[in-house]
């Protein structure tokens, strides 16, 4: 795996081959059906949080005005759904000790 870049699911799948012995094609398979169960609940609504790494929280933002920063004429912002990252606290320890 690298150690500076990108992780892709190729990375993941070859630590998966490499460590619990499944073929490429087994481990590819499970990484993309981690990740469909993921994006399939959040499509749904539903939060998704994984111990010891972080949680993906959806959040509904309303309706608001925003402003072209190049004119300065008022937009509205229309109301949309949002996803965002929250990091656990053991992986910002790890991060932080680099």
């Amino acid at each position: 795996m690298r150690s500076v870049g990108t992780l892709t699911r190729a990375d993941l799948a070859e630590t998966i081959n490499r460590k619990l012995g499944f073929s490429r094609a087994e481990s590819l398979g499970l990484v993309e059906a981690i990740l469909e169960k993921i994006c399939a609940a959040m499509t749904h609504g539903e939060n998704v949080k994984i111990s010891g790494f972080g949680s993906f929280v959806l959040r509904d933002k309303k309706e608001r005005v925003g402003r072209n920063p190049k004119t300065g004429v008022e937009v509205p912002i229309t109301p949309r759904r949002v996803m965002t990252f929250r990091a656990s606290q053991l992986l910002k320890d790890r991060i932080a000790k680099g």
